[in-house]
């Protein structure tokens, strides 16, 4: 899942190979020490007089208007629309941008996985049993409004989000029992004895409200209000649904600051909505957006023979990405009946004819996701280690044998769309879970006619929905799409009304707590979770918390490993795909800094405003 507590599009970017230095630590008062960074396993690049990140360019001019898509989520945002400016509880649609508003008490480095450095604070002191932890904050902090940025209104931030808080916040706060201002500029957080490893990274990533802004307010309401924030952009121009705007604050407090030098540099950033992709892409192409991050591979490889394009006005381009792939594929809700039995679901997954897919719809381009760590070094391969099989045997009695052997593998089909091994042996699962058919109509074992939905909110996946869905057909299941409105979708799962439907969610290089949001038994509970497939699995839990008090690389590894085998026994879901790089295409008015981030493509958090080739391409 996406790291949403650490950073936004527009303060993302890595660059080159690190070499890790251990930090610089003073010692401060009764048995503390004292760190300018923190991480999840104690190692930092940077040290403590560091000016900028190697990755930006410092000289870096300010100007211009970046217009782009919403690509990804956090909170209660959607893709298609919006109605409030509180993205962070679950009520309403929340605009895009909105996190750029809001500094936190830390800012993460590109160049690694989990190091964070000052930015409200500007040093830590962690106690020796690193369950009080002390920020001590900068005294030139202030909100857009001039007033004081002090450690009660961090305070108030991190109890409000516990409490109130939508739920992919609040669920990550469980670990966190106290916040408390012991003067203007020291804030001390207090963890539980069971603190996980990286609840320290979670709180000093979190946005920083103004208690004063928020005295007599309903935190948990929608509203148009732009709520006062401190960060690099304030909320300008906007209409409901249609565009959002947000301005450079000139006189931004932290605008100098290491974490901060050579970004957020457009003097304006416009997010424009759009429910037809079609539409966004005819909006790219006339100029109406200037930036667009390609996920289809069909307009990837033949769309962009435009105009702009031949004349070169227009820049498409591939670059790598060492970050741990993206997770997609679709999910079993399974707190329907329907869905209980992992032979049921095993068999579904066996109609998705990935093969003929990716060779006929999306012109080979993907590769088959296999793991919820793919493309890193946490995919479980081969027979477990017997690292991995200590953290397994206690569970040996609930799981599925597979998980003591090879990682189970979706199939590999015929690649002729309709595998007839694998459609019977689809329906011998099928008849061995107690469905039965009945003419063309497959039943379940309750006498139902067996029925999905692929619920979605927009037709994108249609083209590669359509011929799974025929295989189900094939099968005597009675599968169909529907496609709702942007907002409908996002209630639909809030509340868990739905069969199966996509998720895509971005890989973590050093998964934590984040974990228990996506496949924690508890989250499954609670409305508005991650967790959409309601995996309620001790083991899971148990690798979850394995993985959260990890104290090495080699640890965490190993635990990942051992989570990628059970989520996998458990057919959870249908995967779909995925590729190691990312498909940018832009018009050529801007620049960007000579080194590629090592973990992410820069883009566009680290580039910059070119006046002169917007002027050459007749954009000036």
């Amino acid at each position: 899942m996406r790291d949403i507590s650490r950073r936004t599009i527009l303060r993302t970017g890595a660059a080159g190979a690190a070499l890790s230095l251990l930090p610089r630590i003073g010692f401060a008062q009764d048995g503390e020490t004292e760190t300018h960074g923190l991480s999840s396993f104690g190692e930092l690049k940077y040290g403590p007089e560091f000016r900028h990140f190697d990755y930006v360019n410092p000289s870096a001019p300010k100007g211009g208007t970046l217009a782009i898509q919403i690509k990804q989520t956090t909170g209660n945002q959607n893709f298609d629309t919006f109605n409030t400016l509180n993205v962070f509880v679950l009520r309403g649609d929340g605009a895009a941008g909105m996190t750029s508003t809001f500094d936190s008490l830390m800012a993460g480095s590109g160049d690694e996985p989990d190091a964070l450095y000052g930015l409200v604070a500007k040093s830590v002191r962690i106690s020796d049993d690193k369950l009080t932890y002390r920020f001590i904050l900068r005294p030139e902090a202030r909100f857009h409004d001039g007033s004081k940025l002090t450690a009660k209104d961090v305070a108030f931030s991190l109890d409000i989000l516990k409490t109130k808080g939508h739920p992919v916040y609040n669920q990550l706060l469980t670990q966190m029992a106290s916040a408390e201002p012991e003067a203007d500029d020291v804030l001390r957080v207090q963890f539980t004895p069971q603190r996980s490893r990286d609840i320290h990274l979670i709180v000093g990533g979190m946005p920083i409200f103004s208690e004063r802004y928020w005295q007599g307010k309903d935190f948990e309401a929608s509203t148009l209000e732009a709520p006062l924030g401190s960060g690099p952009y304030k909320v300008g121009r906007f209409e409901v649904g249609r565009f959002i705007e947000f301005d450079r604050v000139p006189d931004y407090w932290a605008k100098d600051l290491p974490v901060n030098v050579g970004q957020n540099n457009f003097e304006h950033v416009r997010y424009e909505y759009f429910r037809d992709r079609t539409v966004a892409f005819e909006a790219f192409k006339n100029g109406t957006l200037n930036y667009n991050e390609e996920y289809t591979s069909r307009i990837w490889s033949t769309g962009y023979d435009f105009p702009a394009v031949r004349e070169g006005k227009v820049k498409k381009e591939e670059i790598s990405n060492d970050a741990p792939s993206t997770i997609q594929g679709w999910y079993f809700n399974m707190r329907r009946d329907a869905f209980k039995d992992p032979r049921i679901r095993e068999a579904i997954g066996l109609a998705f004819d990935f093969e003929w897919t990716n060779a006929n719809i999306m012109f080979g381009l993907f590769k088959r996701t296999t793991s919820f760590f793919e493309n890193s070094d946490m995919k479980a391969v081969g027979k477990p280690s017997p690292q991995e099989l200590a953290l397994l045997e206690p569970f040996r009695g609930t799981l599925p044998a597979a998980v003591f052997g090879d990682p189970v593998l979706p199939p590999v089909s015929d690649g002729s769309g309709q595998d007839r091994r694998l459609l019977r042996r689809a329906d011998e699962l099928l008849r061995d879970a107690g469905c039965k058919r009945e003419g063309g109509t497959l039943k379940l074992p309750n006498g139902q006619p067996f029925r999905i939905e692929f619920l979605d909110f927009q037709p994108s996946l249609q083209p590669h929905t359509q011929p799974f869905q025929a295989n189900l057909k094939r099968l005597g299941i009675d599968a169909v799409s529907r496609i709702v409105d942007a907002a409908q979708y996002q209630r639909r799962m809030d509340e868990y009304d739905f069969d199966m439907a996509s998720r895509n969610l971005v890989g973590s290089s050093t998964p934590g707590d984040s974990l228990r949001i996506v496949y924690g038994s508890a989250a499954g509970k609670r409305p508005g979770s991650q967790n959409l497939a309601g995996i309620d699995n001790p083991a899971v839990d148990a690798l979850i918390e394995t993985i959260g008090n990890a104290t090495s690389r080699q640890e965490l590894n190993v635990a990942c490993r051992a989570l990628d085998r059970v989520l996998r026994s458990g057919h959870y879901w249908v995967p779909m795909w995925y590729r190691a790089s990312d498909w940018l295409a832009y018009w050529d008015q801007f620049s960007r800094p000579e080194t590629k981030p090592r973990l992410s493509s820069g883009a566009p958090g680290t580039w910059w405003y070119d006046a002169e080739k917007a002027k050459r391409i007749g954009r000036g």
